[in-house]
């Protein structure tokens, strides 16, 4: 895709969230979290790359002390379906007896990290929390796959922007958009 492709999209899109709206959200999630964590030490766990914006605003959010680390794992390996999960980082920190926060952009139909919390588990995480910026409204949701903590939710249809990608471009977009219909 070129600059141009990306011109084309935002003229075709319509914004969604601003990021006003979108630091509200958060500042709230950050709360909520607080609350839960009732003063456990969690790794703080991003998801990469989609995440790595709403991440480190949402840390900045929460008082409680965190222990970072990350993963970057897919299931798409270039193509436009999944398969098994293939990571590309697996977490350093050792997970065993902790409660990790898995930190994403999007729970779309959740598959990715529906696998990624069920291999934290297996790594020996006591719970696993899932924070998502954005929730996707559909019923193509994964058996067994919610947000324990979701900032907004989005229609069904192709969004972009704060973390989000447009075919690799359009992450660092301050707002959230999503194509016309």
């Amino acid at each position: 895709m070129t600059a141009a492709s990306l011109d084309t999209a935002l003229q075709n899109a319509d914004i969604l969230f601003t990021r006003e709206q979108l630091d509200v959200e958060i500042a709230r999630m950050g709360q909520e979290i607080d609350a839960a964590l009732a003063g456990e030490r969690p790794v703080f766990l991003t998801v990469m790359h989609g995440a790595l914006i709403f991440a480190g605003q949402l840390a900045l959010r929460i008082g409680t002390d965190l222990e970072f680390d990350y993963v970057h794992a897919t299931r798409y390996r270039g193509q436009t379906s999944g398969s098994e999960l293939h990571w590309l980082r697996r977490p350093e920190v050792p997970l065993n007896g902790r409660t990790v926060l898995l930190v994403d952009d999007i729970l779309d139909e959740g598959h990715t990290l529906k696998a990624v919390r069920d291999a934290c588990l297996d790594m020996g995480a006591a719970r696993v929390l899932l924070a998502v910026l954005c929730t996707k409204l559909h019923g193509r949701r994964a058996e067994g796959i919610e947000a324990d903590f979701s900032g907004v939710d989005l229609p069904d249809r192709y969004v972009f922007g704060y973390g989000m990608d447009y075919h690799e471009q359009a992450r660092n977009l301050p707002a959230i958009y999503a194509l016309k219909d």
